[in-house]
């Protein structure tokens, strides 16, 4: 995050193992420098959403929820569903969150997943339109942080989009007297891209995919890149007082890319679509 504060010192001598391991191309965890962290998916755990996954990244967990309900359509889509995403840091999940509201960093996380989730059109909101210009229904994305340990933003956009594909919401329609009525069957949200949230970090020279908190601790800076559905970039993300060369975001664009289908798969295999 733009202003991340980490309260976890990596002692010095290991740091200097870490760096010398870097020198031998290899990581602290004995994975490749782009090489993910196991994930772990379960949906469908909170039983009054619409939709809901936690997924294990590594030791990062995040937890998911979606609500869907009839609300004002903005006056700028009449004919469009609407989108809201919050995230939340409890002070559970690490001793650099506090209690309180959220924080600029949790803000900035859900503006990270808003933006991968509204600019390529992530999910169909012409589909959630219920009479346009009066009612449609609005998606609330929920991302709670239950265990800190690196890499938020891929574990929330992985867990987001597990979240969506695993959403069903009641079919409404609209009565004689002009008024939405809800019906007892379900509907599966309509996702028509997946984007993927895919985060390189810079330790020295040395870039670095999904860094747990060590890493994240001892880098300078991190670079999010957003793939959507075709391949195509729809965002950037760049943290950290630090900075890439332009040969550097020239390999985590290319990288991203190449790596975008694979870890799609992924995700879907885990969640069975």
């Amino acid at each position: 995050m733009s202003e991340e504060r980490f309260s976890l010192i990596v002692p010095k001598i290991k740091q200097q193992y870490i760096y010398n391991l870097l020198k031998k191309g290899k990581r602290l965890d004995n994975r490749k420098f782009d090489e993910m962290r196991p994930i772990k998916i379960k949906t469908g755990i909170i039983p009054n959403a619409e939709g809901s996954a936690e997924v294990h990244l590594g030791d990062t967990i995040v937890l998911t929820g979606v609500k869907i309900s009839v609300t004002n359509p903005y006056p700028d889509q009449p004919d469009k569903g609407t989108l809201i995403v919050n995230s939340e840091f409890p002070p559970v999940a690490s001793p650099d969150f506090e209690p309180g509201p959220p924080d600029e960093n949790a803000i900035e996380l859900a503006r990270i997943i808003d933006r991968g989730l509204r600019k390529p059109e992530a999910i169909d909101f012409s589909s959630l339109c219920i009479i346009p210009g009066k009612k449609v229904y609005g998606v609330w994305v929920d991302i709670y942080v239950l265990n800190h340990n690196g890499n938020l933003v891929d574990a929330a956009g992985i867990s987001t989009l597990a979240a969506l594909l695993n959403t069903k919401y009641r079919k409404a329609e609209v009565n004689q007297q002009g008024e939405v009525v809800l019906k007892e069957e379900l509907i599966n949200l309509k996702v028509i891209n997946y984007p993927i949230y895919l985060t390189f970090g810079k330790i020295l020279d040395y870039i670095l995919f999904d860094m747990n908190l060590e890493e994240e601790a001892m880098s300078q800076c991190k670079l999010t890149t957003i793939i959507s559905g075709g391949g195509k970039i729809c965002g950037l993300q760049k943290s950290g007082i630090g900075y890439f060369t332009p040969e550097e975001l020239d390999y985590i664009i290319k990288k991203s890319l190449s790596m975008y289908q694979s870890v799609k798969d992924l995700i879907l295999k885990n969640v069975n679509i």
